[in-house]
């Protein structure tokens, strides 16, 4: 176990992440960045982006964030690949301990750990997690070519996952609570008129039907939200989209959060409710969850960070 001190640490590498740590290093503070659990984020498993700006023949989440990584690496950010376990938030320099045992404190701290995905906690959900129940179309939807899936949500990433896994499968069921999407006008016009996609619309998913140990998924129960009908759909895969929570935990009791569980930081420069602590994208995020507002966000608080140190030198 080693101890190490740096002026500015960054927990978490998704485009708030790899940004803040790009904005550091250009003001010459040499920042050290821990990627966490899954380096890149959630990006990672998104396939083409097309609303990105620079890139008009579009590009996949995985390539942007690599190329993000590079040019952080390249301004001279320390890249850590390991995950943070615990937080002293109670005491400046902040103590950030590492899986590895080793241990950093900092000055500053940017946290920029997302969000994790939501699941619907139904009674079969745990056991067939892996056996036809996933929350990453991108990860397993090569698993279900020519098979019949559904996605579960109405919201950006549920469309999203229902587009990309109709390059896939034979069918796509959309099931959603409402009549009526909350993804980008665009994007429901594709969803609506892909022939492989049908929407399920007022409907909820009861329970899954199967066996991990007798092939996995073969089916769900559904209710109309309206009549109350229930009725059962036999699907193959069943891919969860209904949003994220964000990843929090390590800093629960020691930050100001909401009641959802996202850092509450201040409009204008996203300090949190501890002075040399900052927070930018998902984890903070409350309403627009995009990959260039978190860009956006982790370029400010590098920016802020980068005031806060040079005022704490003076």
């Amino acid at each position: 176990m080693t101890t190490k001190h740096t002026p500015l640490l960054i927990l978490g590498s998704g485009p708030a992440g790899y940004t803040a740590a790009i904005y550091a290093a250009r003001s010459l503070i040499t920042p050290v960045l821990i990627s966490g659990t899954q380096p890149g984020g959630q990006l990672t498993q998104t396939g083409d982006i097309e609303n990105f700006p620079g890139f008009p023949e579009k590009i996949s989440g995985m390539e942007l964030m690599d190329r993000m990584r590079q040019q952080a690496e390249n301004l001279g950010t320390l890249m850590i690949d390991e995950t943070a376990i615990t937080a002293d938030l109670s005491q400046n320099p902040f103590v950030i301990t590492l899986d590895s045992g080793d241990v950093y404190t900092c000055d500053a701290l940017i946290i920029a750990t997302g969000a994790s995905a939501k699941w619907l906690n139904l009674p079969n959900e745990q056991p067939l997690r892996g056996f036809g129940v996933s929350a990453c179309a991108t990860c397993d939807g090569f698993f279900y070519r020519n098979k019949k899936v559904a996605v579960v949500g109405g919201g950006n990433t549920a469309v999203e996952e229902a587009l990309y896994l109709a390059n896939l499968a034979s069918e796509v069921y959309l099931i959603h609570r409402r009549d009526e999407l909350r993804s980008e006008k665009v994007m429901q016009e594709r969803v609506k008129t892909h022939p492989k996609i049908r929407i399920i619309w007022d409907t909820v998913v009861e329970d899954y039907i199967g066996d991990k140990n007798k092939g996995g998924l073969t089916g769900l129960k559904l209710k109309n939200t309206k009549t109350a009908k229930e009725s059962e759909l036999a699907v193959d895969g069943c891919f969860i989209a209904i949003g994220y929570a964000p990843n929090t935990e390590l800093f629960r009791g020691q930050l100001e959060l909401n009641e959802d569980g996202f850092i509450i930081t201040d409009k204008a420069n996203l300090h949190t409710s501890v002075k040399g602590l900052f927070a930018a994208g998902d984890v903070q995020e409350l309403f627009y969850r995009q990959a260039i507002t978190a860009a956006a966000g982790g370029c400010r608080a590098a920016l802020e960070a980068e005031k806060y140190l040079s005022a704490l030198k003076k």
